[in-house]
């Protein structure tokens, strides 16, 4: 009997920097590599005190969603994720986070203000938000990250917000194994179907008998 050969996983460190523009270009390059050798599993390892900008956040987003089909990624979050590194997380096909980790993602400063000249559009909601043209360009790409953090979570409601994995569960965005586990018994075919008379104990069969015996004929 041939035994399974366990599927090795591909440790990626991504620290979180806050000046660390030489380190994510170096890290991106090597990223790239690791992609095109078409690994069975990647797990990027999030962890540190800054945050990935949104600029470089976006980027390997990019480079992240041109990866083989056959590449399952897995995200771990081992320090409290802020604003960019949010996004990278939430590219995993499977998320992981340590039980004291936090999501966190701010407001984009300016989104509030009325369009001056021609605006730039970077959010769409229901109630459209612009950035003026002459805005920070971190700004902008923060607001277009927050666009995108809101194809998964809904941004009007926690930005600002300490998310844990309470919340992050009730979108599905954590393991829920468990849950799985239980709609899987509780819609398995047949479940709910009567027991036929051949399928019931035979002591059953005698009891069901007796309690209904038949009319004798005149």
């Amino acid at each position: 009997m041939k035994s399974k050969m366990k599927v090795e996983v591909h440790r990626f460190p991504l620290n979180l920097l806050y000046y660390g523009n030489a380190y994510y270009l170096e890290q991106i390059v090597e990223l790239e590599k690791v992609l095109a050798r078409k690994p069975r599993r990647l797990q990027l390892d999030l962890m540190g005190s800054g945050e990935i900008s949104a600029e470089w956040a976006m980027l390997i987003r990019e480079i992240l969603s041109q990866r083989s089909p056959k590449t399952c990624l897995i995200t771990n979050a081992r320090s409290t994720l802020k604003n960019g590194s949010v996004l990278v997380w939430l590219q995993g096909d499977q998320r992981l986070m340590t039980p004291n980790v936090r999501l966190f993602f701010r407001e984009a400063e300016g989104a509030e203000e009325e369009p001056e000249g021609e605006a730039a559009k970077v959010w769409n909601e229901s109630e459209l938000k612009y950035a003026n043209s002459e805005s920070d360009p971190d700004e902008i790409a923060h607001a277009r990250v927050l666009q995108l953090i809101n194809e998964y979570l809904p941004v009007a409601e926690l930005t600002g917000k300490m998310i844990g994995a309470a919340t992050l569960r009730e979108f599905g965005l954590v393991d829920n194994a468990q849950l799985d586990r239980f709609l899987t018994e509780a819609f398995r075919p047949g479940r709910f179907q009567p027991a036929k008379p051949t399928d019931m104990p035979k002591k059953a069969q005698t009891k069901a008998k007796s309690a209904n015996p038949v009319p004798p004929q005149k």
